[in-house]
């Protein structure tokens, strides 16, 4: 005779109380799914700290009230970050951060599904775009979407230590000094600032001295030079922070023809460090600057959610101001994401607004 069906739940469940475990835990899963369509995006972000991740918090409480419940994957960052959008790829597994504490670059919650957009910068996703720079050699990946473009300035900055009395970095060759020099940012700066004065990474060594940007060399250095993402708007690096309370630092004004090179090759603005920025920096000094931290996702992304996106960020621009960075939300440049086509749901938004035409 066939077992009814009750009395055999009723002896797998005394005989084997894991049965139980297993499917409340199945159960849970399938409760907790992730997705658009669940209102439980997945944003790809980074540690607490990190820009990518602060911005991350801010989507999170900025799309609450349109009743979304947006989980975040604090350690979808990296240059992966935007292969992992663009693939929609699941949360890559936890990896400590010997920058951050795990407080502040947490693990991810459990059961995460594939991730649905996030936050990068402005030139990671050109870049990710076009297949050039850091992603040359992979296929352009043409359906990123930009969503969301909020600025967060980033300087590129350059300071001896006053005690060696270098004024400007031509002194370097002239005199042959064998200098540690401390580099570290976003792209390819600090070469071609030495470039320009007829120095590399290979003649520096040859008199002696050192290139580089591991956590020893920011003790022992003697010029420093960084930007663009890496020494100034990454908290997470903390190194100009670090350095200009630790020493006494003059701070060195490049020539005009190489800030238009830096500008036209590293795709970056004319701008102007402000005095005070750092100790140290007792005058405003003309810089290039890259700006511009991009929520984005993908043209498969439904256009409404991408409209309440681009919503919900302009009509909480308030939560950007109580973040540790310099975010501000500019109607001029909100929408413009350079050759990243932006997405065609927060595009109806910003025409809506009359934001752009």
């Amino acid at each position: 005779m066939r077992e009814p069906p009750i009395e055999r739940w009723n002896r797998l469940r005394c005989g084997h109380p894991g049965v139980i475990l297993l499917l409340l835990g199945v159960a849970s899963l399938a409760g907790g799914q992730t997705g658009i369509k669940e209102k439980k995006p997945v944003f790809g972000g980074a540690c607490r700290l990190c820009p990518w991740g602060a911005m991350a918090e801010v989507v999170q409480a900025a799309m609450k009230p349109y009743g979304y419940d947006v989980q975040i994957c604090y350690n979808c960052n990296a240059s992966d970050a935007p292969r992992i959008v663009s693939e929609a790829r699941m949360p890559p597994p936890y990896q400590p951060d010997p920058a951050v504490p795990e407080i502040l670059a947490p693990r991810n919650a459990p059961g995460l599904g594939a991730v649905d957009f996030g936050a990068v910068a402005i030139q990671f996703l050109r870049n990710a775009y076009r297949g050039t720079g850091i992603y040359a050699g992979e296929k352009p990946r043409t359906n990123l979407r930009l969503i969301a473009n909020i600025q967060d300035p980033s300087y590129v900055l350059v300071a001896a230590k006053a005690e060696t009395g270098i004024a400007d970095l031509s002194q370097i060759r002239q005199k042959r000094w064998p200098v540690r020099i401390l580099t570290a940012g976003i792209g390819g700066d600090a070469t071609l600032i030495l470039a320009h004065f007829g120095l590399s990474r290979q003649t520096i060594e040859a008199a002696g001295g050192h290139v580089g940007g591991s956590p020893e060399n920011r003790e022992k250095f003697d010029v420093a030079i960084g930007g663009g993402g890496g020494m100034t708007a990454a908290p997470e690096w903390r190194i100009w922070t670090e350095i200009s309370q630790k020493f006494d630092l003059h701070f060195i004004e490049l020539p005009d023809d190489l800030l238009a090179k830096l500008a036209k090759d590293g795709e970056q603005e004319r701008g102007v460090i402000p005095a005070g920025l750092y100790r140290g920096i007792e005058r405003p000094i003309p810089t290039v600057v890259r700006t511009g931290t991009a929520i984005y996702g993908r043209a498969d992304m439904p256009d409404d959610f991408a409209y309440i996106v681009a919503k919900a960020m302009d009509e909480q621009q308030q939560l950007l101001q109580w973040r540790h960075l310099n975010f501000s939300y500019n109607v001029h440049t909100v929408w413009n994401g350079f050759e990243v086509p932006l997405h065609s749901g927060a595009a109806r938004y910003y025409k809506e607004r009359g934001y752009m035409r």
